[in-house]
């Protein structure tokens, strides 16, 4: 996920405080890079009472060139992001770095608790040692992206009585590599 600082001006080192939500505006996007599992204690500079995780689903597809329909490989959440927006945004202003409104700050990879939620192409092949099937395309496996490979992202929240707010699609191609002479 990203988003789009719109608070103050000038965010300085640490202003994290309950209930400053530095006026984010969330989207979806593409993440390329996996995290490891910790559980360190947050810096007295990241804690925050208040709860700032929101239950938005993500859903990542890939289709392989040519193929007609994309197949889903991962189902995961926002709310199982480790650090929260807040905290990104005071650890990336500790050491000086101010804030100014449109701004933007991706999450990186969100990982969930079991495989279908895992956030990354490391972690889904487990590493490279287990393909992953793609549904759509029979006989078609991916242990990372390929040239060709078309990344479908979509996010939505939905809630009983209010319904269904989707973020749209963010899809993108990868392409070869440029070569250098």
């Amino acid at each position: 996920m990203g988003c789009h600082y719109g608070g103050p001006a000038a965010f300085r080192r640490g202003q994290l405080q309950a209930g400053d939500d530095g006026s984010f505006k969330h989207f979806p996007r593409q993440s390329t890079k996996a995290i490891s599992v910790q559980d360190p204690e947050p810096f007295p500079y990241l804690r925050h009472s208040d709860p700032y995780l929101f239950d938005i689903h993500l859903e990542v597809a890939l289709r392989p060139e040519g193929a007609a329909k994309p197949s889903t490989v991962c189902r995961s959440n926002f709310r199982h992001l480790y650090w929260t927006m807040k905290q990104q945004l005071a650890h990336h202003s500790v050491t000086g770095c101010n804030m100014r409104p449109g701004d933007l700050l991706a999450s990186g990879t969100i990982s969930g608790p079991d495989r279908v939620a895992f956030g990354s192409m490391l972690e889904l092949s487990w590493r490279g040692e287990k393909p992953v099937e793609l549904e759509h395309s029979p006989g078609v496996t991916r242990k990372f992206v390929q040239d060709g490979d078309s990344v479908v992202v979509t996010g939505f929240c939905k809630k009983e009585g209010v319904g269904r707010v989707g973020f749209g699609v963010c899809e993108g191609t990868v392409l070869p590599a440029h070569k250098v002479e």
